[in-house]
């Protein structure tokens, strides 16, 4: 079946609302109020945050596909939180180098908005600059350096991305874990890994933090009036920092590691919005 976002004459917004409308109908909750994109290490916190009210297959969903890369579950969950909200825990994300286009990576986040979210946080695997960074360290994202050329936003909408990651949530973040660091993250289009000459540029630029998702998605985010916590699980050294080849399930295994950890930081976090 034929996506709706991949014709550039349909409106993204009103296939979010579509999309948010079969949510609210197959999870029978009419609205939610935290939203979470778990990427690589990520997952087991939905298993963490509260009790699982309905789980629902993202393919069910109009504009939802399933997600093509190892590790990412394709399902949508709508959790009670101890607290009586409600969080939508999207594992359905389509990366930009898919080949979908820019709507297809922004429809999880405007969904979201679209079901009454108001906090959307945005979770990765991600390579490392800092040396001091080693792998299975979660590190807040204080801002980006979009690489990928696009942007989610179509026409002549001017939004402003100062203080795009919450300031105040990274700061409700560090009162579960005081240590927690942050960088700028840099989202390369991939899939690829970079090259030690491009990692070398986005340290020279202002980037710590080198991965393949979560810039576009802020965007969108942002245009949304939502607000943002962004967490970057580090799963290795970037090219040329590391000395060793990279490879995907280096990836894996460093999220795999690092599931326990990640995963009962991140829920205390939540418990705090």
């Amino acid at each position: 079946m034929n996506n709706p976002l991949d014709n550039s004459v349909a409106n993204p917004f009103e296939i979010a609302a579509q999309a948010a409308e079969s949510i609210a109908k197959l999870t029978g909750v009419p609205q939610h109020d935290i939203a979470l994109t778990l990427g690589s290490g990520w997952a087991k916190a939905a298993d963490l945050i509260g009790e699982t009210v309905a789980t629902v297959d993202a393919t069910e969903v109009l504009g939802f596909s399933a997600p093509k890369v190892q590790g990412h579950v394709a399902t949508i969950r709508s959790i009670k939180l101890p607290s009586g909200k409600h969080a939508l825990v999207l594992g359905a994300r389509t990366h930009y180098y898919e080949g979908h286009g820019v709507r297809r990576v922004a429809h999880g986040v405007r969904t979201a908005a679209a079901t009454g979210v108001k906090t959307m946080i945005l979770t990765n695997g991600a390579g490392g600059i800092k040396e001091t960074w080693k792998p299975g360290t979660p590190v807040l994202v204080s801002d980006h350096i979009n690489l990928t050329a696009d942007s989610p936003l179509e026409g002549a909408k001017f939004v402003d991305l100062t203080d795009l990651y919450s300031k105040r949530l990274r700061d409700i973040a560090r009162t579960v874990d005081s240590s927690l660091d942050e960088g700028v993250y840099c989202q390369f289009r991939g899939p690829h890994y970079e090259t030690p000459a491009e990692v070398q540029m986005a340290k020279h630029i202002g980037g710590h933090i080198v991965g393949m998702s979560t810039s576009l998605e802020a965007i969108a985010a942002r245009e949304a009036g939502m607000e943002i916590l962004g967490l970057s699980l580090i799963t290795n050294l970037a090219a040329g920092i590391q000395k060793e080849p990279l490879s995907h399930a280096e990836v894996l295994q460093a999220g795999k590691d690092a599931e326990v950890r990640i995963s009962g930081l991140l829920a205390q976090i939540v418990a705090k919005l």
